[in-house]
């Protein structure tokens, strides 16, 4: 049995320490490796990545050029008419219902449903956005769109 007494390494995990600069036999004695002097032999020799011995690195010699609209872009959380067939009939659909469903990971982001699918219920939609297809396929249904929450 063990106990916090008697505890010890699984078989193979422990492996014994490199020691270094230990003369004959080790292979590791003199220069421990190293090689002879130069930065890579400096205790705190080595190298930053991406560095390239002085010469412009390569992430400097690319042009930097294009045009991103990142800063501008809209976000939305997306959903889709199938999703909504989890709601019962004459369910209002908001973003909170949506979270409560796991269909939207948070609040933050407007919503914005999408007509991928068929929609089989009669839901009432508040939602910021919806796209066109999505908005006739509601009424379609027999729903109610209510956008701009």
């Amino acid at each position: 049995m063990k106990t916090l007494g008697n505890l010890s390494p699984a078989p193979g995990s422990h492996r014994k320490t490199k020691r270094l600069g230990r003369g004959i036999g080790s292979g590791l004695g003199k220069t421990a490796g190293k090689g002879h002097k130069g930065q890579k032999a400096r205790k705190s020799g080595g190298i930053r990545p991406g560095f390239e011995g002085g010469q412009t690195p390569l992430y400097r010699r690319i042009p930097k050029t294009g045009f991103t609209n990142k800063p501008f872009a809209n976000d939305y959380s997306v959903v889709n008419l199938r999703d909504l067939n989890r709601f019962e009939n004459g369910a209002v659909v908001t973003a909170e219902s949506l979270l409560k469903l796991g269909l939207i990971k948070s609040t933050k982001l407007p919503v914005k449903l999408l007509g991928a699918g068929t929609l089989e219920k009669k839901v009432t939609v508040q939602l910021d956005k919806l796209s066109d297809s999505a908005k006739v396929a509601v009424e379609k249904a027999g729903g109610t769109v209510k956008t701009g929450n």
